[in-house]
């Protein structure tokens, strides 16, 4: 009985919240989601953090869904004690690789909340022998360094019986005849409801785990105009993104694209039109999201400085994962590479930050973006020493982003030609155009 009471008095939070998105109204964002969202596409680099208890078998974040018993893996909890985590520590480095901001998990599918929730004692400070809120002093350490704050949360939870089962998480040990839904999803909302109220300014909530139930029969309803309302009414200028490989849903206000960028689809999980909302891709600088000690094929700078350049020129942002050790380190190729993008970033960021795409698709030779009449060629992998830009551009000087070196150049028809004195080489030869 008092479930149900429980369950009503939820209901009608999430109806008066909800307004009128239940009703059927379209989602009209308010002035604090459109100033986000400004904010949001200007960064155009962020780092993510996937880290949990996970991090002590150096698995990877699925490891839960590959064969151990849900109250086994659990155990772990009882030896997490990562004594090197420093929230100044990370967000410096992070602040020093030039990302603007960070997205951490505070609960992913094995269920394990890395912030201090009422609604579970399988918690970083009820569950372990550490006893902190790593949550808390990460917003508070973001707040101090200006770094903005993203919360990425599970839809999926493979150890809570009420949680009704998808097409992942098997062989956890749970009995998919306790599902609950409407007693799961109101769990949820109050954990929300934690997370936007107990640690600060909150950016965007980062959603993952629709896609667990796109091969039901009958199509799951996870109830999400009434969740994005409320996070909404929460925090006004909080943002809504949801990792559905989909095309956005009513209520979203940024569009995810996994693995891949924008119209690409190598992975198979990125096929979705692209939208009009600003855009983000998010990518590994090694293979796993999750720390897997085994996977130390990390990325070399320069691709991963081209990832987000070639990210930038389709106005999109690059959201780059580091999986942290279950010590508290990020680990020192993560650090390492990082640094190096920053180092890149502070000459070069002004071509980066606060662009929009460029005025024609990327070409075999790089990319562009822009800033008003400014035109930043990205000159990554040319073939020869001459550049030609597609459309009627209409060039009234180029020079070379770093020396000012004037470039020459002339119009083919409809084209512009630039004549390079030779083939560029290193990671990206910038040059910078005045139009018309």
């Amino acid at each position: 009985m008092k479930r149900i009471v429980r369950v009503l008095a939820a209901a009608a939070v999430m109806a008066a919240v909800a307004v009128g998105t239940v009703r059927g109204e379209s989602y009209v964002p308010s002035a604090e989601v459109m100033k986000s969202r400004e904010e949001f596409a200007a960064d155009r680099f962020g780092i993510f953090l996937h880290w949990g208890i996970y991090s002590m078998f150096g698995q990877g974040e699925w490891y839960l869904n590959y064969g151990p018993d849900a109250q086994e893996y659990a155990k772990a909890a009882r030896g997490f004690y990562p004594a090197e985590f420093n929230a100044a520590e990370w967000v410096s480095a992070i602040k020093d690789a030039g990302a603007k901001y960070i997205c951490i998990t505070t609960r992913h599918h094995d269920g394990f909340s890395m912030f201090h929730t009422a609604e579970s004692p399988y918690n970083i400070v009820d569950a372990t022998p550490f006893k902190r809120d790593i949550l808390k002093e990460l917003a508070d350490e973001c707040q101090r360094q200006g770094i903005a704050l993203h919360l990425y949360y599970s839809h999926i939870d493979w150890t809570r019986p009420d949680y009704p089962q998808g097409r992942t998480g098997h062989d956890t040990g749970r009995d998919p005849k306790l599902a609950d839904w409407p007693a799961y999803y109101d769990f949820m909302n109050r954990q929300l409801r934690e997370l936007l109220t107990n640690y600060g300014p909150v950016r965007a909530i980062w959603f993952d785990g629709w896609w667990d139930h796109d091969q039901d029969a009958t199509p799951f309803n996870w109830q999400l105009p009434e969740q994005y309302a409320m996070i909404h009414a929460l925090q006004p200028g909080c943002l809504v993104a949801n990792n559905h490989h989909q095309t956005p849903f009513e209520g979203e206000d940024i569009q995810i694209f996994e693995r891949d960028l924008p119209g690409e689809n190598s992975y198979g999980l990125s096929g979705q039109d692209i939208s009009r909302l600003p855009l983000e891709t998010c990518n590994t600088m090694n293979g796993m999201w999750g720390y897997k000690i085994m996977d130390q094929n990390y990325k070399d700078t320069t691709t991963l400085l081209r990832q987000l350049i070639r990210a930038a020129g389709m106005g999109a942002n690059l959201l780059l994962n580091v999986g942290p050790q279950a010590s508290g380190e990020l680990p020192a190729a993560a650090r390492e590479r990082m640094a190096e993008m920053g180092q890149w970033l502070r000459a070069n960021g002004e071509t980066i930050y606060g662009t929009q795409a460029g005025p024609f698709p990327a070409q075999s030779w790089g990319t562009s973006t822009r800033k008003g009449d400014r035109l930043f060629l990205h000159i990554m992998t040319p073939e020869t020493d001459a550049i030609l830009l597609p459309g009627n551009l209409k060039v009234r000087s180029a020079v070379e982003y770093t020396t000012r070196r004037p470039v020459r150049f002339k119009q083919i028809g409809t084209n512009t030609l630039l004549q390079l004195d030779s083939i560029p080489s290193g990671i990206d030869h910038i040059i910078e155009c005045q139009l018309r």
